[in-house]
């Protein structure tokens, strides 16, 4: 089974090449992972994989990187996201004959957050995600379930920044992650909510970049907000 979202690969890779044309060569980015599978059991949750046509999009989207570029890919270590951050190194090497540095797993790439998953599940199903995600936003849900908004969004941009201090020139980071960690930033970091700009896109891309010695963030559709 699977449920409709749009991609922004498309939108992902062009504000990277813009980056580029402006002169930008230290950026990294956390993507959210292919179009996947579901499954109405939620124990089989964490095990879901891409669709046919989620791999053909990490893959192309792999292809269609800078060429001057080599991705250096960490990934959550949820199923879906090391089989995005796979393909995206295959079709990458395919098309460019790079050769890559191993893929690293980094839990904090992954919902390091999540205190209570059966309660979570529990008021996900009762509430839905978009008023569960207002609720945590809003500081409505109780930290033995899951850890402080505003913190966490914090620690994702500091995972983030680490990467840019650490980057080579010839480097590109990916970091392929998952819509919450993307909803959290987007909320927290640059004043977007989910009721306003809607879901998360597979491939969305949440860019961070140094310009002047500074930290700065943006999103795929909004303009760069300086990191404090």
């Amino acid at each position: 089974m699977s449920r409709h979202y749009d991609d922004k690969a498309r939108q992902t890779l062009g504000a990277i090449n813009k980056l580029i044309k402006d002169g930008i060569n230290k950026f990294s980015v956390m993507i959210r992972h292919s179009e996947r599978l579901y499954s109405q059991d939620p124990d089989l949750e964490p095990f879901m994989g891409l669709t046919i046509p989620g791999k053909t999009l990490a893959y192309d989207f792999g292809a269609a990187l800078p060429k001057h570029l080599k991705p250096k890919l960490y990934t959550s270590f949820i199923g879906r996201c090391i089989e995005t951050a796979y393909l995206i190194d295959k079709g990458n090497t395919s098309r460019h004959l790079h050769q890559l540095a191993h893929t690293q797993i980094q839990k904090k790439l992954s919902p390091f957050y999540i205190n209570d998953i059966e309660k979570i599940i529990a008021l996900v199903e009762k509430h839905g995600n978009p008023q569960f995600l207002r609720d945590w936003f809003d500081n409505k849900v109780n930290e033995t379930i899951i850890d402080n908004p505003g913190l966490t969004s914090d620690r994702l941009c500091k995972v983030m920044t680490d990467h840019l201090e650490s980057q080579k020139t010839d480097q590109i980071i990916l970091c392929v992650s998952h819509d919450w960690n993307i909803y959290t930033i987007k909320e927290f970091k640059l004043g977007l909510a989910h009721e306003t700009v809607g879901n998360v896109a597979y491939l969305e891309g949440i860019i961070f970049f140094e310009r002047n010695q500074q930290h700065y963030v943006m999103g795929v559709e909004s303009d760069p907000v300086l990191l404090s």
